[in-house]
């Protein structure tokens, strides 16, 4: 179950596999960073994220999460690298429930400074790793450029594009399963 408040907080423990080393080094690194989650991303960014994510979801079944976060918590932070905390808040908010198995998780790390997107089955079929490996950089890029919320925003444009090129269907009645406002996790 998971548990959304004001800044959400995932109450779960991870069902995934441990399949990174532990690391005192991440651990430290994530317990020492003050939250900057609401100093990135201002009420008004994550209500101008939601639109796009709202624009990008039409004329198709796909379905994308934003969640941002400033640090793991230090519980998680030292058995887990950023892709397998994607991999959990893609299985932990329900991203890969989508009636066409259609989820995109674009989880950002802003301790690590990483991005990670995670696919459902339903769209991986579709695309390929180098498409996402670049629209990962390209947002990369963006952050590095203070642009945050511009960043944040082109790479949900582009995620829309990815789903209009492969995955049109007029004659279904799309209802959003997914929130469209961005997860803020402190």
């Amino acid at each position: 179950m998971v548990t959304k408040t004001e800044t959400t907080t995932i109450v779960t423990t991870p069902k995934l596999p441990d399949q990174v080393q532990p690391s005192v080094k991440r651990w430290l690194k994530h317990v020492c960073y003050l939250p900057a989650s609401k100093r990135y991303f201002s009420k008004a960014d994550q209500l101008a994220i939601a639109d796009v994510v709202q624009q990008a979801e039409q004329g198709h079944v796909g379905e994308i999460q934003v969640v941002i976060e400033g640090a793991m918590p230090s519980r998680v932070a030292y058995h887990m690298d950023t892709r397998l905390r994607a991999e959990q808040l893609f299985a932990e908010l329900g991203v890969w429930d989508t009636e066409y198995n259609s989820g995109v998780l674009l989880y950002l790390n802003l301790c690590e400074q990483k991005v990670e997107i995670v696919i459902d089955r339903g769209i991986q079929q579709l695309t390929s790793q180098q498409c996402w490996d670049q629209l990962c950089a390209d947002l990369l890029i963006g952050l590095k450029n203070k642009d945050y919320r511009a960043a944040v925003s082109t790479a949900i444009v582009e995620i829309g594009k990815i789903f209009n090129a492969f995955d049109q269907h007029p004659e279904i009645a799309k209802q959003n399963e997914l929130l469209d406002l961005p997860i803020i996790l402190s």
